[in-house]
């Protein structure tokens, strides 16, 4: 009887497939946060935190090493006092600096951050006009000078988060009508100026990244974040994705209806969350009422602080009413966090117990303010280029020189 001759060993292909891609991808992503959260960690440490096999994080922790992310740590440390020491492997923020852009209404914040998303240095360049080839000319110069200043560092790539609709795919910002701004290329023109890779995003987005990051909010399975400022907005996150929503429209709640408005819309209607909340609200209610004379939210705050009852007044109020914002959303989204960046509520303890008292006593442990407070913006910024950096380090990083 014939032998059956053995089908020949399949041809491997010298392009690597998809799913492999994505594996290493993933592997080095899961790997990096991992040095993130636990650094100095041991890579045996690592392999059971994570699931993966100590070769493949042996192999991941030798290509993030020779990226410059991570390096050994100065000091082994003995398990349990015996055997051989390990050596544990930290994440390197020596060398490498993102720069961060936040344009808001009346000024645009440029900064520099390290991979621990801590701000090394920041500029507040005040609007001269509106313009946005203008503005983020201004933002360029001003992210070239605070590279000027950090010598022996390098710039990975430059993240901007912006109010309104803003498409992350395209980098453009959509439409921004408080800016005048509409099919605005942001992307494509800072990319121009600086010559770095630019990463857009709105900035209720990109300071969830930054929660699940860097924040408090690390490791919740589900993110909320309310962001009330000139613009409000919110985004929502599960299992570390961000949603986006087709052409990344999804936390649009500016025309939202919000119980118990009253301020007349630009939409027609009356009572929606951007036009009640936004900052531009609480400054003219303040100088109707003689509190201040100018448009900057932080003299009603330090109005408050010296005694002025009616500012404390309206504080309370706005977070009162971004208690009850923040309410509807949990009723629709069901969060485990929900973060909130309102000036009063990071501010004062008083304004914070307004808001979780409109929440409700059930749900009035899982809200909280920003764990950015005194950053946030330029957090916000910088954090859409580290999201970026740590869901894909081994193409966001460059070979080192």
């Amino acid at each position: 009887m014939p032998r059956t001759a053995a089908p020949p060993a399949p041809r491997k292909s010298p392009v690597p497939r998809v799913a492999d891609s994505d594996r290493r991808r993933t592997s080095a992503s899961v790997i990096l946060r991992s040095v993130l959260e636990h650094g100095p960690v041991a890579r045996s440490t690592i392999a059971r935190l994570t699931g993966l096999s100590p070769a493949a994080v042996t192999d991941h922790c030798t290509r993030l090493t020779a990226l410059g992310l991570i390096r050994e740590s100065a000091v082994p440390r003995r398990s349990n006092g015996v055997g051989r020491p390990h050596v544990p492997v930290d994440l390197d923020d020596s060398r490498f600096v993102v720069g961060g852009v936040h344009v808001a209404v009346p000024y645009t914040t440029v900064a520099l951050l390290d991979l621990r998303g801590r701000v090394l240095a920041r500029r507040e360049l005040k609007h001269r006009g509106t313009e946005p080839h203008e503005v983020l000319a201004r933002a360029a110069e001003g992210l070239a000078g605070l590279l000027d200043e950090a010598a022996g560092s390098r710039p990975l790539g430059v993240g901007v988060a912006v109010g309104g609709w803003v498409d992350r795919d395209s980098g453009t910002v959509v439409e921004h009508p408080l800016l005048g701004w509409r099919e605005v290329p942001v992307r494509e023109f800072l990319g121009a100026r600086t010559g770095l890779p630019v990463h857009v995003d709105g900035h209720a987005r990109a300071l969830v990244d930054a929660e699940r990051l860097f924040g408090r909010a690390r490791g919740s399975r589900s993110v909320l974040h309310l962001f009330v400022g000139n613009v409000v907005d919110a985004a929502f996150a599960t299992h570390d994705e961000v949603h986006h929503g087709p052409r990344s429209q999804a936390g649009a709640v500016a025309h939202l209806p919000l119980a118990g408005g009253a301020e007349p819309c630009v939409c027609g209607r009356t009572g929606c969350l951007q036009v009640e909340l936004s900052e531009r609200t609480l400054c003219r209610r303040a100088r109707e009422a003689g509190v201040t004379d100018g448009v900057n939210p932080m003299d009603v705050l330090a109005a408050a602080d010296a005694g002025n009852p009616v500012a404390v007044r309206l504080l309370r109020e706005r977070a009162r009413m971004t208690g009850r914002a923040a309410g509807l959303l949990l009723d629709v989204l069901n969060p485990e966090r929900v973060v909130v960046t309102e000036v009063g509520v990071l501010f004062r303890e008083d304004c914070l117990a307004a808001l979780r008292e409109e929440v409700g006593a059930e749900r009035a442990s899982c809200v909280a303010p920003t764990s950015f407070r005194d950053s946030v913006l330029a957090v916000a910024g910088g954090a859409v280029a580290l999201d970026v950096l740590y869901r894909d380090p081994l193409t966001a990083s460059p070979e080192p020189n």
